[in-house]
């Protein structure tokens, strides 16, 4: 990749639609776009005002390609902060791709996936967090997920790292102070005990590192796993969550013998739902393989609703998975509550007592007829994000290399903790200081690893 070419390539969908964007950004793009744009008004695109919008049509080798509109935008104030052109056409495969052809002949490069926002990043215009918020925000499946990527985009993160940054280069400038200049300055004369600092800073990563899975769920949707013996209305529940006949229901035990997915929104949460085979022993090969898939996915899943039927006894299908429940957050489901109940959600709070389980939170419903649904879908918000989700002052961490980098600064600050308890001299403590602010500059960007670098924008779309 050379930053010094001239890149271009379609940043819209590549299907019929009412206009397509064929996007040109680098040095020479004024000069590119002349060759291919006539502007109605005569002006040469290089002469033209910078954010203003223009009428002309495309022109391949004297040829009529397309009427278009031309925006127009000089650095550094564009997205990439070079000279950018957008060409917008009519939307539709053929003549989009005509365009860029066209651009591509007059002498840009074809620009590879995540260039342009690459582009950004490296001339200074946003930091990597930002960066990696576009791709968010584009992908975003749900309210939550997009409000959370656009609070990144505007800085959540990079504002968090640079705060946490120049309290630890204020410490260690501290520290240097009295290295330099020992008659003056004195370790106990600072505003606040290093001490009290670094425990203040290793508390705020504390509560960044566990906002992780928050944002990861918030990003990837929460994995859902709809556990129950056969016949128990897994399958019925599937259908009613995602208001569509996804999964085969009849009265015929072990119907379903393969994983079922589907993605629904529940109160602006995204829930990767998968209903599973009935759990019992069975000598049918096919079905076997069923239930232990069926047991792996609840080992992987954030959510498992284990299906109960109110209308039967537990037995000792019941018994098995309730041994392979874990740590997972789970939400038992009292199904068929319409019916007359053997089990009702009193008893089986009981039984879930007496085995210690009493943590796992019970809903009556009737998938049948939709009753309480409503009680679930509200668990479920509950359950996750307490009821109430605020993106005003929450920050979350949404990706494993963010993590990882406060997870280190962390770790550097336990080792300056531990240096001032054992009173180790304080280079050793500045070391691990800039150590820390080395790690969260990380986060946001400084001193990227080019590979890495190149593998983040790698996942971005084409033409962003």
């Amino acid at each position: 990749m050379n930053q010094n070419d001239t890149i271009t390539a379609i940043s819209t969908g590549l299907s019929e639609a009412g206009i397509s964007i064929v996007r040109i950004s680098g040095r020479q793009a004024f000069e590119i776009a002349d060759k291919v744009v006539k502007l109605a008004a005569g002006t040469l695109i290089a002469k033209a005002e910078s954010h203003r919008i223009y009428y002309g049509h495309v022109f391949d080798q004297g040829t009529l390609v397309d009427e278009v509109l031309v925006s127009v935008f000089r650095a550094p104030k564009s997205y990439t902060a070079e000279n950018t052109v957008e060409i917008n056409c009519h939307g539709g495969v053929v003549v989009t791709r005509r365009v860029l052809q066209t651009v591509i002949w007059a002498g840009a490069r074809p620009a590879e996936p995540g260039e342009f926002t690459k582009r950004a990043f490296l001339n200074g215009r946003i930091d990597l967090t930002k960066a990696e918020a576009v791709m968010d925000v584009i992908r975003a499946q749900s309210e939550y997920a997009l409000q959370n990527s656009i609070s990144q985009l505007q800085g959540a993160i990079y504002g968090k790292m640079q705060d946490l940054r120049q309290k630890i280069l204020y410490q260690a400038a501290f520290i240097e102070s009295v290295l330099d200049d020992p008659e003056h300055y004195r370790m106990e004369d600072a505003g606040q005990p290093l001490g009290e600092v670094v425990g203040s800073l290793i508390s705020e990563m504390e509560e960044l590192i566990s906002s992780f899975q928050n944002g990861r769920l918030l990003k990837e949707g929460i994995k859902t796993v709809i556990l129950g013996r056969p016949n128990a209305g897994k399958s019925s529940l599937l259908n009613v969550l995602t208001g569509e006949e996804k999964a085969i229901v009849t009265e015929v035990a072990g119907t379903t013998r393969d994983v079922v997915e589907q993605s629904v929104m529940i109160h602006g949460i995204m829930l990767q739902i998968m209903d599973t085979a009935g759990i019992r022993d069975t000598d049918d090969q096919v079905e076997k393989i069923g239930v232990n898939r069926a047991k792996e996915l609840a080992a992987q899943a954030d959510l498992i609703l284990y299906v109960v039927d109110a209308s039967e006894p537990l037995n000792e299908s019941d018994d098995e998975i309730l041994s392979i429940l874990g740590t997972q957050n789970v939400i038992v489901v009292l199904n068929k509550n319409d019916m007359e109940p053997v089990i009702s959600q009193t008893v089986l709070e009981d039984e879930l007592r007496k085995r210690k389980m009493d943590a796992y939170p019970v809903v009556s419903i009737s998938a049948k007829h939709r009753n309480g649904i409503d009680l679930l879908e509200n668990k479920i918000k509950e359950l996750f994000f307490e009821g109430n989700l605020s993106f005003n002052n929450q920050v979350f961490l949404t990706s494993e290399r963010q993590k990882q980098a406060v997870m280190q600064a962390k770790e550097s600050l336990l080792h300056v903790r531990e240096g001032i308890r054992i009173q180790l001299s304080e280079e050793f403590l500045t070391a691990d200081l800039m150590n820390a602010y080395e790690q969260l500059g990380l986060v946001i960007g400084e001193a990227l690893d080019e590979d890495l670098a190149d593998e983040i924008f790698k996942q971005f779309c084409m033409g962003k």
